[in-house]
């Protein structure tokens, strides 16, 4: 058995399970906050996809058979696509991308109030919604880069 079937040490393999609820939770919050902060679809989805390079150096080739499977990734990059693509095509009735949400009184069509925002989660229309299809496709697809390297690293 070489040393990328068996991964690293298990302190290190302990370390990368506990570093990956952390990291996922604050890439999840880039993605909802970033209408409000610097950060959104495409900086979240790349941090949240940190714990596939995590998950692969720690665990070696071995975690791509169990947990990191190409369909799987390519479906949600689909998903995330396919989202997207329907939020902007839903605003179309007089323009695309029109944020068609804002004004409904759903929970992200709540009007902003008067004056300075003070980051209200609620404000942004159908933006919050295309921040999470974009992070959900960009996490899917830099996971899959991860996956494909490391697969094609293990061939040699």
């Amino acid at each position: 058995m070489s040393f990328e079937d068996q991964g690293l040490s298990f302190i290190v393999k302990n370390i990368a399970c506990v570093l990956a609820v952390p990291v996922t939770i604050f890439g999840l919050y880039i993605i909802l906050h970033g209408h409000l902060t610097p950060g959104g679809g495409f900086p979240g989805g790349a941090v949240m996809a940190t714990v596939a390079a995590l998950f692969a150096v720690a665990f070696g080739k071995g975690i791509f058979g169990r947990a990191m499977r190409r369909d799987f990734l390519l479906m949600l990059e689909s998903i995330g696509l396919g989202a997207f693509a329907l939020l902007a095509f839903l605003g179309l009735g007089s323009t695309f991308f029109r944020n068609w949400l804002l004004g409904t009184g759903l929970f992200f069509g709540n009007a902003v109030p008067f004056g300075a925002n003070p980051g209200f989660l609620g404000t942004a229309g159908v933006i919050p919604l295309m921040n999470i299809a974009v992070g959900l496709e960009v996490f899917a697809a830099l996971s899959m880069v991860v996956v494909l390297i490391f697969s094609s690293e293990a061939k040699k």
